[in-house]
């Protein structure tokens, strides 16, 4: 079957690409920003691309199914044309669920924060078992170096977002998949674009709950009331909770110890392992209770779940160094909620210490905080930071709808704002000095502020330009071919 894919370049529909590919299928695909890495990637998989969404690709390519993403409207003019001659269109999780996911075990990690690194988890403690899962994740998980892959295993991981699925139909992406195992990590209010209140999200949630079968089970963060509330609305499935008594547990090895790059893992009371690792935080820390808990599901001993977390890489763009130039660091995080944010810095400030400065470097540009709902509680989130730079747009897609220098003013005169990304840069490097950890954070390209800051620091100090690491893959493909619209990775 030849499919054209509609919005390709965003990270689910990208990976949904290789997937097809993979599968047998002749795909192709357009979309409004076809540039690399991900147009080198895609091709690399024999995916042409087009750019634009113009009318006359139905001629060129006579496919014989459109598969659509979330960022396609009402207007776009090749969905008009496909509409108006009555053509075959599917949304892609559709396609996904029916497709690729039907007949596996599939093992769902849905929640506002850390979606991507519980997956990336949990594909990992599947593989270093044996189990040669397929899956399909919001970024690059570092210990496979792809966001996507099928195979013949029984078991497939898949990130299941809560954003809606297309024009078409407003159900959450996640309710296509029909999960086996399904982790609920946390719960709370985000995609103000789609959702009204915090009450619509829990709704959707619960209609994932309902695909969940009988002998299926539910793993759910036991610290999230929103959660018991989903819960509550009825339950079908086994629950294990963790984060509390009675469920999943980390606590320290010994008496007295810190609980960071070690912790004894608990399962109802009783010691069943430990984790030696080098991710910090404590939002890390239930990821991997939840990535164990959903692998042992499928037969994988926590014991040794726990120990494979030893050689857990991460993600790309989770704290991810981009380089160092005369001892000023630079890292790269996908951060874009206020709690994602405050998760970050505060992981970032366990790895390094009360004494190293923190700068904050920040670009709100995800639907919800371009809409202002969250900006009341963006100085909170940055209160540990010691500078805060903050960048909005001014105009175009990306622009804010309202004054972030204003929204910054709790913090006083360690934070700034600018609306010039070359102003921002130079202000950064006046003000950075040895030590220091230039912290970036956001869900999109920022103007490739992490190069620019590298550069200018080099240039600082007579070192020339620093290699460019996304030229060489480092950096998220998802954000590399960005089209209008939020496309649900979060």
């Amino acid at each position: 079957m030849h499919i054209h894919i509609l919005g390709i370049c965003g990270t689910f529909m990208g990976g949904l690409a290789v997937l097809a590919r993979e599968a047998g299928h002749t795909v192709t695909g357009c979309d409004a920003g076809v540039y690399p890495p991900m147009s080198t990637q895609l091709e690399a998989q024999g995916i042409a691309l087009i750019e634009g969404y113009g009318a006359e690709q139905i001629d060129a390519l006579t496919p014989d199914l459109f598969v659509i993403g979330n960022v396609v409207t009402r207007g776009n003019p090749l969905m008009e044309a496909i509409l108006d001659r009555g053509l075959p269109y599917v949304s892609g999780p559709q396609w996904l669920g029916e497709h690729v996911l039907a007949g596996k075990w599939v093992l769902a990690v849905a929640g506002t924060h850390g979606k991507t690194t519980t997956s990336s988890m949990l594909a990992w403690l599947l593989e270093d078992a044996g189990l040669d899962p397929g899956f399909l994740i919001g970024g690059v998980p570092l210990n496979f170096g792809i966001s996507a892959r099928l195979t013949d295993s029984s078991f497939f991981v898949i990130e299941a977002d809560e954003y809606d699925t297309a024009f078409f139909d407003k159900r959450s992406k996640f309710v296509h998949y029909r999960p086996r195992t399904a982790i609920l990590n946390n719960l709370e209010y985000d995609h103000a674009d789609i959702f009204p209140d915090l009450a619509a999200i829990e709704t959707q949630f619960h209609h994932l709950v309902r695909t969940v079968p009988r002998v299926g089970r539910l793993v759910v963060n036991g610290r999230e009331a929103a959660l018991e509330r989903v819960l509550a609305r009825g339950v079908w499935s086994e629950v294990e909770r963790f984060g509390v008594d009675g469920g999943w547990l980390a606590a320290p090895v010994a008496e007295g110890q810190a609980v960071d790059e070690q912790f004894a893992l608990y399962w109802q009371g009783e010691r069943v392992g430990a984790v030696d690792w080098q991710v910090q935080g404590e939002h890390n820390r239930l990821n991997a209770l939840a990535a164990i808990a959903a692998a042992r599901h499928v037969g994988v001993p926590a014991a040794q779940a726990a120990r494979s977390l030893t050689s857990f890489r991460n993600v790309k763009r989770r704290m991810e160094v981009r380089g160092s130039v005369d001892g000023v660091t630079v890292y790269d995080d996908f951060a874009h909620h206020p709690t994602a944010i405050e998760t970050t810095i505060a992981g970032l400030r366990t790895r390094i210490g009360e004494h190293a400065r923190i700068v904050a470097v920040l670009e709100p540009r995800s639907n919800t905080m371009k809409l202002g709902v969250m900006k009341a509680q963006l100085p909170a989130s940055l209160a540990d930071a010691d500078l805060v730079f903050g960048y909005g747009a001014p105009s175009g897609r990306d622009a804010l709808g309202w004054n972030l220098g204003e929204a910054l003013a709790p913090l006083g005169a360690k934070a700034r704002a600018f609306d010039d990304l070359g102003a921002l840069v130079a202000s950064v490097v006046a003000a950075a000095r040895a030590g220091d950890h230039l912290l970036v954070m956001s869900n999109g390209g920022f103007g490739g502020v992490h190069q620019k800051l590298l550069d200018a620091l080099a240039a600082r100090s007579g070192a020339g330009a620093v290699p460019d690491a996304a030229a060489t893959g480092s950096a998220d493909a998802g954000a590399a071919c960005a089209a209008p619209g939020e496309r649900g990775v979060a």
